[in-house]
């Protein structure tokens, strides 16, 4: 049988439990739960630094860990099923179950209830936390240090809008396998964005346009489009965020970037992608 590396736990020596029966590998095992309790830590495809990073796992994540091994753990993220090898320093334990949301695309973590204090870390946007009290407009963590409550919201509780949280991210720099603000790219934008609204997407944008939305005619003059339709290249992923202009993190300029439909479709064609291979409505 085919499987896709990208979400499937399957090595030679050793598979999830789950595949028995379905693929070979020496032994097979259920994994440990675990929770990440970096910021956010590379999904490396193979266990070196200089292996290339296909995603980003983000605080509060809970992943499943197959192996660990001189410092590097073999995982499935939970979120969307990808799998490979992150550094065992970004795993804790997968005790406090999480009660809020990060909603600032980026907010400090303080070593108490006070912006005037140095901070000690950061969380990004869709990262999970565990509240334990609150004092004023600050909110303790079950793993340490205090956030400024107002970029919290409730697990349930998801934008609107999110082209609106798309917008936030213009002029991040672009970077392949991110999914931070310090550093995105196109399908990573796509997924974060549209998980701050609630909508559960895969990672990479084959897998995003092959799940996500109906199609919309792709039309020789572009028209007929609206606000959050997804545009996708073989490769390439943005949005919409009217009947004309387009945001996307590209290779490009280094950044999220807004332009007019049109000419990115003209470029993207004439020098990287090729056409466009579809656009797809949500909702």
């Amino acid at each position: 049988m085919s499987f896709d590396r990208r979400i499937t736990p399957v090595r030679a020596d050793l598979a999830d439990e789950r595949l028995r029966g379905q693929v070979e590998a020496e032994r097979f095992t259920t994994g440990t739960v675990r929770r990440i309790v970096s910021p956010f830590s590379p999904l490396h495809r193979h266990p070196s630094r200089e292996a290339p990073v296909d995603t980003q796992a983000i605080f509060g994540e809970s992943v499943t860990v197959y192996d660990e091994h001189e410092g590097w753990a073999w995982v499935q993220l939970h979120g969307d099923g990808y799998v490979g090898y992150l550094s065992s320093v970004a795993l804790g334990e997968a005790r406090d179950a999480p009660t809020h949301r990060v909603r600032a695309i980026r907010t400090f973590i303080y070593p108490g209830p006070n912006l005037k204090l140095p901070f000690q870390d950061y969380l990004t946007l869709n990262s999970t936390v565990a509240v334990t009290e609150t004092q004023g407009d600050y909110a303790r963590l079950a793993t340490g240090g205090w956030v400024f409550a107002p970029h919290l919201d409730g697990l349930d509780a998801f934008e609107d809008d999110y082209v609106s949280v798309a917008e936030r991210f213009l002029h991040t720099p672009y970077l392949w396998g991110g999914k931070t603000s310090l550093g995105i790219d196109c399908s990573g934008l796509a997924q974060t964005v549209l998980a701050a609204a609630g909508i559960e997407a895969p990672r990479d944008s084959d897998m995003q346009e092959r799940a996500l939305g109906t199609p919309v005619a792709v039309t020789p003059g572009l028209s007929g489009l609206q606000r959050g339709d997804l545009v996708f290249w073989k490769g390439h992923v943005g949005l919409m965020m009217d009947a004309t202009n387009f945001i996307h993190a590209t290779g490009h300029s280094m950044t999220v970037m807004i332009e007019p439909l049109a000419v990115a479709e003209e470029r993207i064609r004439r020098t990287s992608y090729g056409p466009i291979s579809s656009i797809k409505r949500l909702g």
